[in-house]
């Protein structure tokens, strides 16, 4: 009974073109123009950020030097985060990243929540968005959703238990 419910109110609540295209524009937005090939080491304490900064200052390699990293991830290769965009990383990083230029590293350390990171940018690219119609029906899904989950909560705080 609740499904039928709720599949009729999807039928009488379709997500309209526009608000898709809305969506489509502000996920372009915020993802950017720019992708960013990186590498990081990560340490807990800035007085290691800061050595290592000094060790890469002085010509020692990055690859060697992640090897210190805390990020088990990649610190076997070389630090690389591969390509994303800078909505991909938490704030503090994603500023220090797009400020860097090509080929260099960070020339002081970037803290985030709880620990520091030392970045070098390997490349920039241009970041190439699929066009709206191939990613359209899962943009219409996601925003279905919130409507759905919006009509759910508004009816729960209408809803009086006696």
């Amino acid at each position: 009974l609740v499904n039928a419910y709720l599949q009729d109110f999807v039928a009488a609540n379709p997500v309209k073109d526009e608000a898709v295209k809305s969506e489509y524009e502000n996920i372009v937005k915020t993802m950017g123009d720019k992708e960013y090939k990186a590498r990081h080491i990560l340490v807990e304490k800035e007085d290691d950020a800061k050595s290592i900064v000094a060790r890469l200052q002085k010509g020692e390699k990055f690859d060697e030097l992640a090897k210190q990293s805390k990020d088990p991830g990649n610190k076997d290769r070389g630090g690389d985060l591969g390509w994303s965009a800078p909505s991909g990383y938490v704030k503090p990083f994603a500023d220090a990243l797009v400020m860097l230029e090509k080929g260099k590293f960070s020339a002081a350390p970037v803290k985030t929540e709880f620990v520091w990171h030392v970045i070098q940018l390997d490349d920039v690219r241009e970041l190439k968005h699929p066009p709206l119609d191939e990613v359209k029906p899962q943009i219409q899904q996601r925003l279905q959703q919130q409507i759905l989950e919006k009509h759910i909560m508004d009816l729960r705080a209408k809803a009086k238990v006696e």
